[in-house]
């Protein structure tokens, strides 16, 4: 099995560090210290979340998250910025087409490494190099 961690935006993690700081900080000097603990619990929910997306190669599936994909149905894979929710924490994506019509965006940090394990399993994905 190998595992493929996502590439992190760090303007990403900044963002939502912002806007669950803030109120964690005006519930300690307000005193309200619910704002506090229910601010810091959702800011502890999203950085688990953030751990623990991954791509997961095990035999001739790819899994992500709940999602298991057969690498023998993916048809096609081409790079992306397009900014839908998705298991990727950047915006530098792939996009893996699979099945008849359907598309999962990830950011593997690995990108090139990602698509050659995936290449050694299905050769017949057509890879999609625009820059």
């Amino acid at each position: 099995m190998k595992v493929y961690r996502s590439k992190i935006d760090w303007w990403l993690i900044i963002v939502v560090f912002i806007v669950f700081c803030y109120p964690m900080i005006e519930g300690i000097l307000s005193k309200d210290y619910l704002m506090f603990f229910v601010s810091f619990g959702i800011l502890s929910f999203f950085f688990l979340m953030f751990k623990s997306i991954k791509y997961k190669i095990e035999g001739e599936n790819l899994h992500i998250w709940w999602t298991k994909i057969d690498i023998k149905t993916i048809r096609k894979i081409y790079r992306t910025n397009n900014p839908l929710s998705s298991p990727a924490l950047s915006l530098d994506r792939i996009a893996v087409v699979y099945n008849k019509y359907n598309e999962i965006l990830i950011s593997p940090k690995e990108r090139e490494a990602f698509i050659q394990e995936l290449l050694k399993i299905n050769p017949n994905i057509e890879v999609v190099n625009n820059k």
